[in-house]
């Protein structure tokens, strides 16, 4: 059975059987009895965590301990308002925590985060300029999930984006959190699934 473990730039967790790029989690999502919950979120430390690290292993989705996600890649994980793990991934959590406004803390960090992604239970969009967002940034477009990336936009899916489209010009709704977007935009480069076919531009 496919679990309910797959995290959209939405922020959405979805069931999905395709492999992700990397993992994470939001507190504990699974019930006593093993069964995964329908809410979305435990806690505000919303982390993205590498898929193996020092040869540890667990079993996936157990009860009484946090939940493993799972997400296409890092720029899906900001999208939906996650950031990097301090443990797992230091050097990554270093270099996104010196570009973040306003916090140098996991915790101030996670504060901001989630004021920034959720309106109420649902995502929060953030009204912007299509010539003001960095490469790694999630829109909505045509109803549907983008990565902007140099002069295209992506079109997420969970196995992979499509084609590469030209980017468009004008106002837009942001799915990345702002505070994320200020660290893009001062060159924080996210790792993209491979299937992203647009060469990665110079900070």
């Amino acid at each position: 059975m496919t679990l309910r473990n797959r995290v959209l730039p939405t922020g959405d967790i979805t069931a999905d059987p395709a492999r992700g790029t990397l993992t994470g989690n939001r507190g504990i999502l699974v019930a006593p009895d093993g069964r995964m919950m329908n809410r979305q979120w435990a806690g505000k430390a919303w982390i993205t965590c590498v898929l193996e690290f020092r040869g540890r292993k667990r079993p996936v989705a157990q009860p009484h301990t946090w939940t493993e996600l799972f997400f296409l890649d890092e720029a899906v994980a900001l999208s939906a308002g996650h950031r990097p793990c301090a443990y797992c991934r230091r050097a990554d959590y270093t270099a996104y925590r010196d570009r973040f406004p306003r916090a140098t803390k996991a915790p101030q960090m996670d504060t901001v985060l989630h004021a920034e992604r959720l309106n109420g239970r649902k995502k929060r969009l953030h009204a912007v300029h299509m010539d003001d967002l960095p490469d790694g940034a999630f829109i909505d477009h045509s109803a549907a999930p983008h990565l902007v990336w140099g002069d295209s936009l992506l079109r997420y899916g969970p196995g992979g984006y499509g084609p590469a489209i030209p980017r468009p010009t004008g106002p837009t709704q942001a799915l990345t959190p702002p505070a994320t977007l200020a660290v893009l935009s001062k060159g924080y480069r996210p790792m993209l699934h491979p299937s992203a076919s647009v060469p990665l531009t110079a900070p």
